[in-house]
């Protein structure tokens, strides 16, 4: 007797397999979107960072994340360049996407999109521009996890959100949907993060908490968190795998050594009034040769961050 599995009967248990498996822990980088100067996806700039960051040590990636200007692309140009970068990648470092979008909708589509590549999972903002109250922030994010199979990471912004996910909001959804596995707090107020760690970890012992801040990393571990996604990775993962390593070789010393570096590259976001040009050009500045023609940076900017990334 010959026993059929559908598709869909396949799906599911990939799905199921991936949630007991899954672990979030270490150094994440929220990729830029590599683009060609008539507004095409660069795959062959995109794959060369992949591979650059898989050698580095780097434990994922995130597609469409803040820096990855996640606001300027329609669903289908998402999903179909998430089909090119999981086929690239072979699950040589997990890969998730963020499905940030004023429309619920699009959201919901996207995260079909996901589910059909079988990302490892969804890192899901807070909706913007209105700024939803605590309650609200719960239906939405029950509502997403309701929705999929998919182990979801919590997106935490308040300063582009205008609303803030407290402890207490992210211990409750913690609880109460297994699927909802961590958060990326981006809140430049260390014992923010704290908190949610000493709020969220009786209820769930496995739930990561992971800085949005790239100086946060050391503090982010001696506070009980798992470690940091983070844009300066983009430029220098080395240096975060660096630290990542050193804090779980108990060795200080090059903790503090590497944390020192992270602490110099902070400059780079200060250089221009939008930060994301000028993370594009240190990248370039690091040897990978990619369009730079729309970054709007002077003459002297780009001097300033070849001087820093010295």
């Amino acid at each position: 007797m010959v026993t059929i599995i559908s598709s869909t009967q396949m799906h599911d248990e990939y799905m199921e397999e991936m949630m007991s498996m899954f672990l979030c822990d270490g150094v994440y980088c929220p990729s830029l979107t590599f683009l060609r100067e008539d507004g095409t996806a660069d795959y062959e700039h995109w794959y060369a960072h992949c591979d650059h960051l898989i050698h580095a040590g780097v434990q994922g990636i995130i597609l469409f994340g803040s820096i990855g200007e996640f606001y300027t692309f329609s669903v289908q140009e998402k999903a179909q360049m998430i089909h090119h970068l999981v086929q690239y990648i072979q699950h040589r470092m997990q890969v998730f996407v963020g499905v940030a979008d004023t429309d619920v909708r699009n959201v919901l589509e996207l995260i079909r999109a996901c589910e059909r590549e079988e990302v490892d999972g969804i890192l899901a903002l807070s909706p913007y521009y209105f700024g939803p109250s605590p309650r609200e922030a719960r239906a939405y994010f029950s509502r997403l996890a309701c929705s999929t199979s998919l182990p979801v990471i919590l997106y935490n912004f308040p300063a582009r959100t205008g609303s803030d996910l407290d402890p207490e909001t992210v211990s409750v959804l913690a609880c109460e949907y297994e699927n909802i596995v961590g958060i990326k707090d981006t809140v430049d107020t260390l014992s923010h993060t704290r908190k949610i760690i000493q709020s969220v970890r009786p209820v769930r012992p496995d739930f990561c908490v992971l800085s949005g801040y790239d100086e946060y990393y050391g503090a982010n571990r001696v506070a009980g968190g798992n470690g940091v996604i983070s844009g300066l990775t983009n430029v220098e993962p080395e240096t975060f795998s660096r630290a990542d390593k050193a804090w779980k070789d108990k060795n200080m010393r090059e903790l503090l050594e590497a944390s020192a570096r992270i602490q110099h590259l902070m400059a780079v976001y200060d250089v221009a009034e939008f930060f994301i040009p000028a993370i594009k050009e240190a990248v370039r500045v690091k040897g990978l040769d990619i369009s730079v023609e729309d970054l709007r940076l002077t003459v002297q900017q780009r001097a300033c961050i070849a001087q820093i990334l010295e």
